[in-house]
């Protein structure tokens, strides 16, 4: 029972999947029991759903959950069916493609919680009075809205979010509580920026200065912009820097996860995704439909072509023009036996010049 509606916004299951986005999802519905068609009142895993609930199958492992749940309907593929009694008591959804169906009908769900959030601005929120508000935008309590900000219809600023100087947040955008964006950032249209999450802060620049005392650094200031295209999503805690000279760009429907760190003046193409705790440093160019699993490391001025797919705890350290998968982790190992291994690693190279100078013999 994970998202469940009021009563009055519950509908039946063939209503509920006319009012949903289909886009691309063929689907038929299959009632095997001579019951009318349930009302969905929320979503749910096939081990946890209730008799009010919609569910999916979208792995063959978890075929046996599928005969014992408890869920008003199922969405599930052909073959899924075809393994299945003459009679269940569910209702079938048949998609070939389930995961996908279940993320459009928990949008929709959503959409009733966000339709409750008050298209106001709180009392206790501070707007500069040459700021654009359009209508429909929400903004909530202590939220500090400096001048020159545009903020464009629905969108929704939470509690105690600061949006500097002169930003512009496009159309439908979702700032959770504690977003901070500075001056001049640029968020797009549709998109989600979850709590604690900073757009724009300073990118780490610095320069030898050993006119004042050796070892000292002159800061360079951050001149440029962080500009976030459409349907973006930062999760909580996400550093995206801003550019020192040129922009920091982040492309259409790129998705970021927790704890992510963006350094300045990096360039992600459209529909790329990061998985929690990746760092990209600074001046790097990522291409399209790209992903970085959970705690990538990307070193600064390399470029990543397109298709480009890293596996997690790798460190990419040069140019990837191919696309493909790419894996730099010395495989996990006991100590005793990674030491040693490591030891060996360390003589490579004279290794390799012992076997060249034999093969010379």
């Amino acid at each position: 029972m994970a998202i469940v509606l009021n009563p009055n916004q519950a509908v039946t299951l063939d209503k509920l999947l006319e009012q949903i986005d289909t886009q691309g999802l063929d689907w038929k519905i299959k009632n095997s029991s001579n019951q009318p068609l349930p009302s969905i009142y929320g979503l749910g895993s096939l081990s946890n759903a209730g008799k009010t609930e919609i569910s999916f199958l979208s792995n063959a492992k978890f075929f046996p959950h599928l005969l014992k749940t408890e869920a008003a309907a199922v969405i599930l593929p052909q073959k899924a069916v075809d393994h299945l009694p003459d009679t269940v008591s569910f209702a079938m959804v048949i998609c070939e493609n389930p995961y996908l169906m279940y993320a459009r009908i928990a949008q929709w769900i959503d959409k009733f919680r966000l339709n409750t959030i008050p298209k106001q601005i709180h009392p206790s929120a501070i707007v500069a009075p040459d700021a654009i508000i359009e209508e429909g935008v929400s903004i909530g309590p202590l939220a500090v809205i400096e001048s020159g900000v545009k903020i464009a219809a629905g969108s929704i600023i939470g509690a105690s979010c600061v949006i500097g100087k002169n930003s512009v947040i496009g159309k439908n955008s979702i700032l959770y509580a504690h977003v901070t964006l500075y001056h001049d950032v640029i968020i797009g249209q549709r998109c989600i920026l979850h709590s604690g999450s900073v757009i724009g802060a300073d990118g780490f620049g610095f320069a030898p200065d050993n006119t004042y005392e050796k070892g000292a650094w002159c800061k360079i200031s951050q001149l440029g912009r962080v500009i976030l295209g459409n349907d973006v999503e930062i999760g909580a805690c996400t550093t995206v820097d801003r550019g020192a000279l040129e922009d920091t760009v982040i492309g259409n429907g790129v998705k970021l996860d927790n704890q992510i760190m963006i350094g300045h003046n990096v360039k992600i193409g459209d529909h790329t995704a990061m998985a929690a705790c990746v760092g990209i440093a600074g001046s790097t160019q990522i291409g399209t439909r790209c992903t970085v699993a959970g705690a990538g490391m990307v070193s600064g001025h390399i470029t990543i072509g397109d298709d480009v797919h890293v596996s997690g705890g790798s460190a990419v350290t040069s140019d990837i023009l191919e696309p493909g998968r790419y894996t730099g982790v010395f495989p996990i190992a006991p100590h005793g036996v990674w030491q040693k291994n490591a030891a060996v690693l360390q003589q490579l190279a004279q290794l390799r010049r012992r076997i060249q100078q034999l093969e010379k013999k």
